[in-house]
């Protein structure tokens, strides 16, 4: 079966760090380009940041830039998402996904500028909330 899940997610406060994983099973990340989104009550979903498989460059959202970084540990088949600096602008759920991506076919709007219906895969989401 061919699934992300996720972990890692919980209460922090602002200025705090937290660390989330998508560990990723039937799929081999090194094949996909991954893509974090965000979601917060009542508000659209958005980019959090994505890698571009094709040259390994991470692309970031409006408001995530010189805070977080997506680590990938391709021997454990998981990849990392991870926050620094959290403000409670961050609270949301927060979403893996991923998108075949090589040099011989790429799908097309996963990175830089990602569409979502791009993305086939997707984790089940975890709750990150920064409130003190």
């Amino acid at each position: 079966q061919l699934q992300l899940v996720e972990s890692g997610g919980g209460l922090v406060q602002p200025g705090g760090s937290l660390r989330l994983s998508c560990a990723a099973s039937g799929l081999r990340l090194d094949y996909y380009s991954i893509a974090w989104f965000r979601q917060a009550p009542g508000k659209e979903r958005e980019l959090v940041l994505c890698i571009d498989n094709t040259d390994g460059r991470a692309h970031y959202g409006d408001h995530t830039k010189g805070r977080f970084v997506n680590v990938k540990d391709s021997d454990k088949n998981i990849t990392y998402l991870l926050m620094g600096g959290l403000e409670p602008a961050d609270t949301g759920v927060y979403y893996c996904a991923a998108a075949f991506c090589m040099d011989y076919y790429c799908q097309p709007n996963v990175c830089p500028e990602p569409e979502a219906t791009q993305y086939s895969y997707w984790g089940q989401g975890t709750q990150v909330t920064v409130s003190s």
